[in-house]
């Protein structure tokens, strides 16, 4: 007879990884998307202020239809596990016990490192503001550059508070014997979440392992509100004596993602090796017609015409060839790569 351990264990299972994870409970918990893969998020979209007019009928400016920025929202990582618990083994254990033992071992040892290096990854990647350097950071370099960061992000009204950067124990090396930082020590450091260990220019500081963080990145920032974690364990179960197995079959699946929301993405901040971004594309118009060219190591390209930004638009279709566009209209494109970090967009109005 099978034990259903999602629902039976469910919460441990959830302490257990939101514990064990650098990255889970540092995101948003706005948009819950337990239950489903996919999710569609409507952003209106403001317009902007006129002066009013004491004449006439349109004295508040043009009426407009309010219009919606659409990102779809689809988890991809859908991972499996399975395992036995001889009965040779364990002959005097609980069977169901020593299954649960093992799920919370698969999580913390397998499941969490490998989402919290995912979702790094798409942090990263999909990032409001990918800056580059093309020389590593060094203590003398590294307060300015992260100070940058968070400038960046007060300059484009990003909330203050539930600001984190994700850094290395290099890069925080770094960081701890800067001469900006030398003195500070003690000011603002206080275990608030997994692997927080300070604090600097508003962000607390979470050291993560070096396999954690994406190759060629230092840091990342992010606003705990521009980025989704969605994690969920669809299903996990023991099996007694099945039938070739004298003892526990241990059968696991789970799904999770990781997302950068495009109406917030400029909450997220990283700082790469200027090597490993991919240049914007080059764009050319000829009778209303838009040509992208594929940057070098692009393997992909994006693009939108109703303005909307193709790293997260709905609209966002592949470009192929040219485009024609009608008068007034915005063509934009980005360009990917894997193992490459995302092009700032290219844009034209026709």
């Amino acid at each position: 007879m099978a034990v259903n351990l999602a629902t039976k264990y469910s919460s441990q299972i959830a302490e257990v990884f939101t514990a064990g994870s650098f990255v889970k409970g540092k995101t948003s918990t706005t948009f819950d998307l337990t239950g489903v893969k996919t999710l569609k998020v409507y952003t209106p979209v403001t317009v902007p202020e006129v002066d009013y007019t004491r004449e006439g009928m349109s004295r508040y400016g043009t009426v407009t239809e309010m219009q919606d920025i659409v990102q779809e929202l689809k988890m991809t990582q859908d991972k499996a596990f399975t395992l036995t618990i001889d009965k040779g083994n364990y002959l005097d254990q609980n069977m169901s016990k020593k299954a649960a033992d093992m799920l919370r071992l698969q999580i913390n040892e397998q499941s969490t490192p490998a989402a919290d290096k995912y979702a790094l990854k798409q942090f990263a990647k999909m990032a409001g503001t990918i800056a580059t350097t093309d020389s590593a950071p060094t203590k003398d370099t590294i307060v300015e550059l992260i100070s940058t960061g968070a400038q960046t992000l007060d300059d484009n009204l990003v909330p203050d508070g539930d600001r984190y950067i994700y850094v290395t124990a290099e890069v925080y090396k770094m960081i701890r014997l800067s001469p900006e930082f030398t003195g500070l020590e003690g000011l603002g450091v206080k275990a608030i979440g997994k692997g927080i260990c300070g604090e600097i220019s508003g962000l607390n500081i979470v050291r993560v392992p070096k396999s954690y963080m994406p190759t060629g990145c230092y840091f990342i920032i992010t606003h705990k509100n521009s980025v989704l974690m969605p994690y969920k364990i669809s299903d996990a179960k023991v099996h007694n004596d099945p039938v070739g197995v004298s003892g526990a079959l241990i059968e696991g699946r789970h799904y999770y993602d990781a997302f950068v929301l495009g109406a917030k993405s400029k909450g997220v901040y990283a700082l790469v090796q200027k090597s490993s971004k991919l240049t914007a594309p080059i764009l050319a118009i000829s009778s209303m017609a838009v040509t992208a060219t594929k940057p070098s190591g692009a393997e992909e390209m994006r693009y939108t015409v109703d303005g909307t930004d193709p790293r997260y638009s709905d609209s966002a279709k592949v470009y192929t060839s040219a485009v024609t566009m009608t008068s007034g209209a915005t063509f934009r494109v980005v360009a990917f790569a894997e193992g490459k970090f995302t092009s700032d967009v290219a844009d034209k109005t026709c």
